[in-house]
C-alpha cells in the first residue's frame, strides 16, 4: 500500500511541473512577463519545466509498476495518472488563472473520469 501512495503523491507532483511546463507560458503572458520572448525560448523554458516533471513521473512509473513489484499494472496507472492529470489541471486552472470558472459539464468530465478509474481496476 506504501508504494501505491508514494506511486500517486509522486504522480501528484509530476503534474504540478507538466501543468506549469504546458500552461505556464500564458499566465507569463497574463502578467506581462513574456510578452516579447520569441517562441523557441517559451519553448525551451517549458521544456525546462518539463524536465523537472519527468524527475518525479519516471519514479513514479517505476515504483508503482507490478513489473517493478509495485501494486498497478501499466492500465490502471495511465488511468491513474489521467485522472490526476486532469485534476490538478482544473484546480490550477481555477485558481491561477482568472477567467476559468468550473462548470457543470466538467463535473460531469469528472465523474466520467472518476468512472474510468473504477473500471480500470475492476477483475
Amino acid at each position: 500500500m506504501k508504494a501505491g501512495i508514494f506511486t500517486v503523491i509522486l504522480l501528484i507532483i509530476s503534474n504540478v511541473f507538466m501543468t506549469a511546463a504546458w500552461y505556464g507560458n500564458l499566465k507569463f503572458k497574463e502578467m506581462h512577463i513574456s510578452t516579447d520572448w520569441p517562441l523557441i525560448l517559451v519553448i525551451l523554458a517549458s521544456w525546462g519545466v518539463a524536465l523537472i516533471e519527468y524527475f518525479f513521473m519516471i519514479p513514479a512509473n517505476n515504483i508503482g509498476s507490478k513489473i517493478n513489484g509495485g501494486p498497478f499494472n501499466l492500465m490502471q496507472l495511465k488511468v491513474i495518472q489521467e485522472a490526476i492529470s486532469i485534476t490538478v489541471f482544473t484546480v490550477i486552472a481555477t485558481t491561477v488563472f482568472n477567467n476559468e470558472a468550473l462548470q457543470w459539464n466538467h463535473i460531469v468530465a469528472f465523474v466520467l473520469i472518476i468512472g474510468a478509474v473504477f473500471f480500470a481496476f475492476l477483475k
